[in-house]
């Protein structure tokens, strides 16, 4: 751990802030075998790559659905239902969120989202619109973990990497923000991400609790 203080820490949002597992949503709505099998048989997750990587969400996904009629219905709810698949938001991480802005410290965003749906989430999550810097993916035109988004992120921000703290859910992203010099948390839940800002002299315990 450097010995340098945190000037700024940049939440993921996606399995952070909000749960992102929309295998669980069809899984409710169609089971889990025919969950699979659709899944087996289009990549949807490549599929939301492009919407993250700025293409129109409603175009991507009803395109999408037209390819595979098979599971058409299923893949236009990508879009429709979106707010089901986003969905429960991780109460105690936006806690984490606003202790840190309540003590004055620096809270970005760093973010693999499409434009539109980033919109819609700011609409019904409040907690969104709290950053002080907020860097979409759909509105830079690249994506985790591509090095570009964080050496924009790093000239944006204007400061050494081991004065940003990060957070992310997934290990490549995790390890590429380390090659930029960031300090990181890899995500597993929040009780750990608390443990690692008491840890940093940026909450106390009962701030982080």
């Amino acid at each position: 751990m450097s010995g340098r203080p945190v000037e700024a820490v940049i939440f993921d949002i996606g399995n952070v802030l909000i749960e992102w597992q929309p295998e669980r949503f069809y899984d409710r709505e169609f089971g889990e075998a025919r969950r699979r099998a659709m899944f087996a048989a289009v990549d949807l997750h490549a599929m939301n790559d492009r919407i993250d990587q700025g293409e129109m969400f409603r175009d991507v996904v009803y395109a999408t659905a037209d390819a595979y009629p098979d599971h058409a219905e299923a893949i236009r709810m990508w879009h429709d239902r979106w707010l089901e698949l986003a969905a429960p938001v991780i109460e105690h991480s936006v806690r984490l969120l606003r202790a840190l802005r309540a003590n004055g410290v620096k809270v970005h965003a760093l973010t693999n989202f499409g434009v539109e749906s980033f919109a819609l989430a700011q609409e019904n999550f409040d907690f969104l619109n709290e950053f002080d810097l907020t860097f979409v993916s759909g509105h830079m035109k690249v994506i985790k973990p591509a090095p570009a988004i964080y050496e924009r992120v790093t000239e944006r921000l204007g400061l050494p990497g081991d004065a940003i703290l990060f957070t992310d859910d997934r290990a490549a992203n995790i390890a590429a923000a380390e090659a930029m010099g960031w300090r990181t948390h890899l995500f597993a839940g929040p009780e750990g991400w608390a443990r690692r800002l008491v840890d940093e002299g940026l909450l106390t315990e009962e701030q982080a609790a």
